[in-house]
C-alpha cells in the first residue's frame, strides 16, 4: 500500500441520529483534495477487505453498512470479491455510461452490493442505469430545496435510498428528515441541538462516576459490589461488555468480584468509562457514543506501539471521555470537575496537547477529512499503514461490543 494513503472515515446517521454505517474516504498524505490513482484505490480497498474478514467470525462490520468510494477501474480489478456485498455501497462518480458500464454494475447489484450516485441530476434520465441505483448522494441546498424535495420524491418512490450531505444545522437535518430521507452526512452530532438544555449526570452516570473514583482508590471489592447492587441493569452491561468478542478474555466473567480477579482494577476502570458514555440518554447519544468508543480503542492500538501497557490505557479512556461534554450536555471543565483524571489525560481533554493529546488530535483528524491526517501522523512517528489498521481494528471492535 502506497506510503502516502489514508483512510478517512464519516459516519451515517438515519433519521433518528443512529449510525447506520460509515463512508470511508481515501486522502493522499492527509491532503484534503489529495487524488490517488486507480492502483492506490484498489490497495487501500483490498486493505479494508483484509482488514474487515475474519476466518471464524466473517464480515466484521455486522449489519452496518460501509460506503466506499471507488473509481470505475475499481469494478474491472477483481478486488471487490474480498469484500462483504450486503454490507458494502459501492459510491460511483459518473457523468456518463455506456453498455459495459451497464453491464458491470448490473453484475454487482446481483452479487448483492449496493451502488450509490454522487452526481444522480446528470443521470436520472438514464432509464437503464436508474433501475441499478440503491442510493444516491446529494447536498443540502437552501435555495431550491422546495424543488428539490419533488426530486427526493420521484427518487424514493422508485426505491433509491437519499443520502443528504453536507448538512451544516439541525435545522437541515431536520427539514430533511421531515421528508423522510434515509440517511445523513456531516459533523452536526458534534453540536448541540438549539434549545435542548444541558442535563447534566442521570442518577446511573453518577453511579459509574462513583464506581470509577473507588477503583481508583482500590476500594475493597466488598464496597465495589455494594453500590453496583443498586443497578442490576448496569451490573448486566458492564458484564456483558467485559465479555464481548472485544476483550478476548478466555473464561467468561460471573461477577464484579472475578472481574476484579481475573483483570484486575486498572483495565476494570477502562470498562467503567465504556459504562459511563454508553448511560448517556442525550438525543444524538447513539453516534457520539459509537465515536468515543471508537476513537478510545483506536488511540489506544496506536499507543500500543509506542507507549507502556498502562499509558496505551490510559489512551482509551482519553479517547471515551473525549465526548463527554456533549453527551453530557455540559462543558469539559464542568466534566472534568466530577471527574478525577490525571494531569495528562486532563491535558488532552481541554487542549489536545500533553502525551496523549496528539492521540485524540489524530483520531478526530481520521473522522472529518480537515486535510490534516497526514500532519498529526507525523507528529506521532506513524505510518500510514498503522493508523488504516488501528482505524478499521477500532472500526471493527466498537461493532463487536453490540452496543
Amino acid at each position: 500500500m502506497s506510503d502516502m494513503s489514508f483512510i478517512v472515515r464519516e459516519p451515517l446517521l438515519d433519521s433518528k441520529q443512529k449510525v447506520l454505517g460509515f463512508e470511508l474516504t481515501w486522502q493522499k498524505g492527509g491532503a484534503k483534495n489529495g487524488k490517488l490513482g486507480d492502483q492506490e484505490v484498489i490497495e487501500l480497498i483490498g486493505f479494508v477487505a483484509d482488514q474487515l474478514n475474519n476466518e471464524e467470525s466473517g464480515w466484521l462490520m455486522g449489519e452496518q453498512l460501509l460506503f466506499l468510494d471507488v473509481p470505475r477501474a475499481v469494478l474491472l480489478s477483481g478486488v471487490l470479491s474480498a469484500l462483504a456485498p450486503k454490507g458494502v455501497v459501492l459510491t460511483l462518480d459518473l457523468s456518463s455510461t455506456d453498455e459495459e458500464m451497464l453491464t458491470e454494475v448490473k453484475a454487482l447489484r446481483e452479487r448483492g452490493f449496493g451502488i450509490s450516485l454522487r452526481n444522480v441530476e446528470t443521470l436520472i434520465d438514464d432509464k437503464a442505469l436508474l433501475p441499478l441505483i440503491t442510493h444516491v448522494q446529494a447536498r443540502f441546498d437552501n435555495s431550491d430545496f422546495t424543488v428539490r424535495a419533488k426530486f427526493y420524491g420521484a427518487l424514493k418512490q422508485a426505491s433509491v435510498q437519499v443520502v443528504m450531505r453536507e448538512l451544516f444545522s439541525w435545522e437541515e437535518y431536520d427539514a430533511c428528515a421531515g421528508l423522510g430521507l434515509d440517511g445523513f452526512a456531516g459533523d452536526i452530532y458534534l453540536t448541540p441541538r438549539p434549545g435542548v438544555r444541558a442535563k447534566g449526570l442521570n442518577p446511573a452516570q453518577a453511579m459509574i462516576l462513583q464506581l470509577m473514583e473507588m477503583v481508583r482508590q482500590n476500594a475493597d471489592v466488598h464496597q465495589l459490589e455494594s453500590v453496583l447492587r443498586r443497578d442490576a441493569a448496569l451490573s448486566y452491561k458492564l458484564l456483558r461488555y467485559i465479555n464481548s468478542v472485544g476483550f478476548g478474555l478466555g473464561a467468561e466473567i460471573q461477577s464484579l468480584r472475578h472481574a476484579v480477579t481475573m483483570l484486575g482494577y486498572s483495565p476494570l476502570y477502562r470498562w467503567l468509562s465504556l459504562l459511563l458514555a454508553t448511560a448517556s440518554n442525550a438525543g444524538q447519544s447513539p453516534v457520539l457514543m459509537q465515536t468515543a468508543i471508537i476513537r478510545g480503542r483506536f488511540a489506544e492500538l496506536l499507543g500500543h506501539g509506542s507507549l507502556p501497557k498502562n499509558e496505551a490505557e490510559n489512551l482509551f479512556v482519553a479517547g471515551m471521555f473525549s465526548l463527554l461534554d456533549k453527551l453530557l450536555g455540559v462543558s469539559m471543565p464542568e466534566v472534568l470537575e466530577s471527574i478525577q483524571l490525571s494531569d495528562a489525560v486532563a491535558q488532552a481533554l481541554l487542549s489536545r496537547t500533553g502525551m496523549y493529546g496528539p492521540f485524540l488530535a489524530l483520531a478526530e483528524a481520521c473522522e472529518i477529512g480537515n486535510g490534516q491526517v497526514g500532519e498529526r501522523a507525523d507528529a506521532l512517528f506513524v505510518s500510514p499503514r498503522q493508523v488504516n489498521e488501528a482505524q478499521l481494528a477500532a472500526l471493527a471492535w466498537a461493532q463487536n461490543l453490540k452496543l
